[in-house]
């Protein structure tokens, strides 16, 4: 499967612009690809006005994703803000070339910011396939939350879409790979750079490793975007061999 990710400077609460933004790094992608990952609230930024930006799922930007999923022949995927009810929801939003999609609800609301008194939490995890990779979405702060992706042959590829900071960036950077190490997994890790709003900084990392801790890409602090190719056979020859899950303790986690 080949995989691309996409780091961008994102406009404050601008989603016409930020679609228009990505719309030419979609196009500037000549590597044939099969799943495209953008940034976490990669229309807004990183925004705690969810009244103001939310959309619902038939909104401009679900349509967008899947208009460009249908033009590329590719799968796109990001979170968005998104309103069901009186419920607003930091969600994961995977559009596949068929239109058919995917979602996932952040399930760690970064307390720091008061994400958790603004948005409502996912309760259950995503999995979903693509190329016969089994996917396993994720957002952000989560990433701090081993436990709630610890894999138990359930993915392939863990994805983390983010708004991370650059005052925490060491935490970004090692937790990434620790999770694709411990997981025994592919994982593409995908923020932003530049300032928002708020005027926090923002220094990318944005990245895709191997199951052993290796970078396949990373983007570094720039904007740009980059493509490689996964190889399961690969990861089921090093899993085959290295058994590593067959040790793990047994217990399950309640949501």
């Amino acid at each position: 499967m080949n995989i691309s990710i996409i780091q961008a400077d994102l406009h404050w609460h601008d989603p016409r612009a930020n679609r228009q933004k990505f719309e030419r790094a979609i196009n500037g992608i000549t590597d044939p690809t099969d799943l495209i990952v953008l940034p976490e609230m990669f229309t807004t930024g990183f925004s705690m006005d969810a009244p103001q930006l939310a959309e619902p799922m038939s909104g401009e930007t679900v349509n967008w994703m899947r208009e460009k999923a249908a033009e590329h022949s590719t799968a796109i995927c990001g979170s968005l803000i998104i309103k069901e009810g009186s419920h607003f929801y930091n969600r994961f939003i995977c559009i596949m070339s068929d239109g058919t999609l995917a979602t996932y609800d952040k399930r760690h609301l970064f307390r720091l910011a008061d994400e958790d008194s603004h948005y409502s939490a996912g309760s259950e995890l995503t999995i979903f396939e693509i190329g016969g990779f089994r996917i396993c979405p994720m957002v952000c702060y989560d990433l701090r939350f081993p436990v709630w992706s610890r894999n138990t042959d359930r993915y392939d590829l863990l994805l983390y879409v983010a708004n991370w900071p650059s005052a925490r960036h060491n935490a970004w950077a090692t937790l990434l790979r620790a999770r694709a190490i411990e997981n025994l997994s592919y994982l593409a890790g995908v923020n932003r750079v530049g300032r928002d709003g708020n005027d926090l900084p923002y220094n990318g990392g944005s990245a895709i490793i191997d199951y052993l801790g290796n970078d396949f890409a990373d983007l570094g602090d720039k904007e740009g975007s980059a493509t490689a190719t996964l190889d399961l056979e690969s990861l089921q020859t090093f899993r085959e061999r290295f058994a590593f899950a067959k040790d793990a303790d047994q217990f399950t986690v309640e949501a």
